[in-house]
């Protein structure tokens, strides 16, 4: 109906609409009399502030539903009547900071970070959120999450709408067939919790960024990281500031545990001062040391009967581990390792040096590979970045990949 119209105040409970045309010629219909009361219908007056009729708060607020909150310019197009600027400036005034509105209509803003907060998982370590390539290496540390999107390539239960594609509703289903219909959008919605659910805990728990998560719970001692692995399974059901303060207490009560037996060993030593506890570990720890070279001794003479020579080896054993701090570990036996089969010779002597599984050696490979096709080269620093492994490690299998031909330097 276009307005102004003609509303009967006495017909009904239906209205009864007349144009101005039919009113002025005495139309009348049914019960309807050309003299009954009526209404004059018609938006072309302001409400909130002049220069807006009440017709274009409606067609505003049925814009900005349209379009969503901030596209102003959409909204502008729709409207046809007022300018990005004015559509803005009078929504923002009227609907948003008007504290009149305040106890009646929602702030838009709010209920878009609710949507967020029960959806979507926002990745907070960056402002610019990583873009990983699909199947790459931080693509899958990071199961399949898009940051930039704050949501996963691929859901949990990621095809329970396959079950609703082709159900439709219609007037002449049976009783028993819209039963089983309702049944299954039921079991949808039940499927859809249990995707929200997991979501949530992830988000809660922070287990996007699986490295940071490895790393802070490898600070803990390996008694604390026992407790954790067999605690991980009851993070669902208290929130992650609750099990991250029992986890905290149970490190707190071992180091205090560990701190009193050590204190009470001193006493059982005698030691009074702490001067006297320093030289006492210093002393102890030589001890040791001599304790596990004589272990180590008699280790190797369970195989060797030539006694002065395993002497010698124990020696030599004991001088590189004083000069280097560490023993060199033997190279790797790759005999029964999946992969090693897709090896070339010089392939299998980098994997023994390096002391690298074969499968993991390919998948570095590959990715390197990749990242070097696209980049049309490759430096020593993007591939650390690429592959989290030992640095050492990582120039070896880069310089051997140059050597080789498989790569090339920008």
């Amino acid at each position: 109906m276009v307005e102004p119209y003609i509303k009967c105040a006495e017909c009904g409970p239906s209205p009864f609409l007349l144009c101005l045309q039919c009113f002025t010629r005495g139309f009348e219909f049914k019960k309807h009399e050309s003299d009954h009361k009526y209404e004059i219908m018609t938006s072309d007056f302001p409400v909130l502030e002049p220069g807006w009729t009440a017709q274009e708060e409606m067609a505003v607020l049925e814009a900005v539903m349209d379009c969503g909150f901030g596209n102003w310019l959409d909204v502008a197009y729709q409207m046809r009547t007022k300018s990005k600027e004015e559509c803005e400036a009078h929504y923002m005034k009227n609907f948003i900071n008007n504290p009149l509105f305040s106890s009646t209509l929602l702030n838009l803003r709010q209920i878009e970070e609710a949507r967020t907060a029960d959806t979507a998982i926002p990745f907070k370590p960056t402002d610019d959120p990583p873009r990983p390539t699909f199947d790459s290496l931080l693509s899958r540390d990071m199961a399949g999450y898009m940051p930039a999107r704050a949501d996963f390539m691929e859901e949990f239960d990621n095809y329970a709408e396959w079950d609703l594609k082709d159900i439709d509703f219609v007037d002449d289903d049976s009783d028993l067939l819209h039963a089983l219909k309702i049944a299954v959008v039921d079991i949808y919605h039940s499927r859809l919790k249990e995707r929200g659910r997991r979501k949530k805990i992830i988000r809660d728990h922070g287990l996007i960024n699986l490295r940071k998560f490895q790393i802070l719970e490898h600070r803990y001692p390996k008694e604390v990281q026992d407790l954790y692995d067999a605690m991980r399974r009851f993070a669902r059901v208290v929130g992650p500031i609750e099990h991250d303060k029992f986890i905290e207490s149970h490190a707190l009560e071992f180091e205090l545990r560990r701190e009193i037996g050590r204190l009470q060993e001193y006493r059982r030593a005698g030691i009074q001062s702490f001067c006297s506890a320093k030289v006492y570990e210093r002393v102890k720890h030589v001890r040791e040391d001599e304790r596990r070279k004589r272990t180590m001794l008699v280790d190797v003479l369970q195989y060797i009967q030539d006694g002065r020579a395993c002497q010698q080896w124990l020696s030599k054993q004991c001088y590189c581990s004083t000069a280097t701090g560490r023993r060199s570990a033997p190279p790797l036996n790759l005999t029964g390792l999946p992969g090693t089969e897709k090896l070339n010779d010089r392939e299998k002597e980098l994997c023994q040096v390096v002391r690298l599984v074969p499968g993991a050696y390919l998948e570095y490979k590959q990715a390197l590979l990749n990242e070097c096709r696209r980049q049309g080269g490759l430096r020593l620093a993007q591939a650390r970045a690429l592959i989290k492994i030992d640095v050492n490690k990582t120039r070896k299998i880069y310089d051997f990949l140059i050597k080789e031909g498989y790569i090339n330097k920008t």
